[in-house]
């Protein structure tokens, strides 16, 4: 029988499998679940900062705390609330579950989310996830190129001047370079990368005429953008441990990202849509693939497919146009 441990972000697993950020992993009990039915590690419902500006700019504009001094305290109850909330939301998934517990922050700024980190690690979070999203619009007139990337440099440095346990950088997928991003991040101490968040899906409701929430879970085919930069990540940026997010949907989706390169994946769309039970499935059948082509560990194939492996065909990781492949279709 294969052996399905693996280590990502100095994170020993029981298996490549972790359930990402979501309403399956917001308490204990859902956590809980997860882990009697075989997740390797889970990622706890983030802290949102932009949920908690908005919730912060509704109560001034409901109670008319328009001075400065009233928002700021309004602000600062808000965030200390939901800040002991998640620590005590740790303490309890600590106490329920023997499976790595990770802590997520989705913030876009480096303010004072980070000394939150410190508390965070006190809690027993095993690691933090950092998610820092937002999207470099023509309305910002004032941006100056790479700032972006940069932000996700000093946020890291910060975060690893105040906290000892491993952090994961969760990148969003709209880099000009994901390359010279990670391997600055590695260079600044991130011990793990996640490639890539997903956006809140955005849709346009023909019949009402008016914009609305796309497809909100994701499919198995978005999995091809994760598995070429991972693959193409993986070898050009040396021992940095990555896991594959995003349409990660059954066994074959784990053995995919493995070969390009992770040494794990994070997903939920697939267990909202199947129920925990499909996290054993997923381990059986990445446990069968491993005996039928004689790897007994996850090390043994990892990155065997990596843009630099030699037993890919290392221009499809690149290639950017069709014409190769479908030039003959009319």
């Amino acid at each position: 029988m294969s052996a399905l441990t693996t280590s990502f972000a100095g994170l020993n697993l029981s298996n490549p499998i972790i359930i990402s950020s979501s309403g399956l992993t917001k308490n204990a009990e859902g956590i809980a679940r997860l882990a009697e039915a075989g997740a390797g590690a889970v990622v706890m419902k983030s802290l949102f900062e932009e949920q908690i500006l908005f919730e912060t700019a509704q109560m001034v504009e409901d109670n008319s705390f328009a001075h400065a001094e009233g928002y700021d305290y309004i602000s600062s109850y808000l965030r200390q609330h939901k800040i002991g909330d998640y620590v005590n939301a740790i303490k309890s998934s600590k106490k329920a579950c023997d499976i790595p517990v990770i802590a997520s922050i989705n913030c876009h700024s480096d303010s004072e989310w980070v000394s939150f980190a410190k508390e965070i690690e006190n809690a027993g979070a095993d690691a933090l996830e950092i998610n820092i999203l937002a999207l470099q619009t023509a309305n910002s007139a004032n941006y100056e190129y790479g700032a972006f990337e940069k932000e996700h440099i000093k946020i890291l440095k910060h975060l690893k001047k105040t906290i000892n346990i491993p952090v994961i950088m969760k990148l969003g997928n709209n880099f000009t370079n994901p390359v010279a991003l990670v391997d600055q991040l590695k260079a600044n101490g991130a011990d793990g990368v996640v490639l890539f968040n997903r956006f809140y899906p955005f849709d346009i409701d023909i019949e009402e005429v008016k914009t609305a929430s796309g497809q909100v879970l994701s499919c198995g085919s978005e999995i091809s953008n994760p598995l070429r930069w991972t693959g193409i990540i993986s070898n050009a940026v040396k021992n940095v441990d990555i896991a594959v997010s995003g349409g990660v949907h059954d066994g074959a989706g784990v053995v995919k990202s493995i070969l390009a390169g992770a040494s794990a994946v994070e997903l939920c769309s697939v267990i909202f849509e199947k129920g925990v039970s499909h996290i054993k499935t997923m381990k059986d059948s990445l446990g069968e693939w491993m005996d039928k082509h004689g790897f007994d560990s996850i090390e043994k194939f990892k990155g065997t497919l990596n843009a630099g492996s030699g037993r890919s065909d290392a221009d499809l990781f690149e290639r950017t146009q069709f014409i190769k492949y479908f030039g003959g279709k009319e």
